[in-house]
């Protein structure tokens, strides 16, 4: 899952090598947490936050374990 966000956010941004993404699990969440260069933020943020609902979806949708919720935070 941390590789997936990671390169949907790849093919968003100009500054592809500032990105970090760091994967924190427990019995219960799997919260994954996005770091982006500052001038990038709103284009994986998206127009009214579509983009990175989108991106929340993606995430939800590849969670193999059913009784695990999944949570992208997207951290300037």
């Amino acid at each position: 899952m941390k590789e997936l966000i990671e390169f949907i956010a790849t093919k968003l941004v100009d500054h592809p090598e500032k990105i970090e993404v760091a994967l924190q699990e427990d019995d219960e969440n799997i919260a994954i947490e996005l770091r982006v260069a500052q001038e990038d933020l709103g284009k994986v943020i998206g127009k009214q936050g579509r983009t990175a609902r989108a991106m929340r979806a993606v995430l939800a949708a590849s969670v193999t374990e059913g009784s695990k919720r999944s949570r992208l935070e997207i951290v300037e």
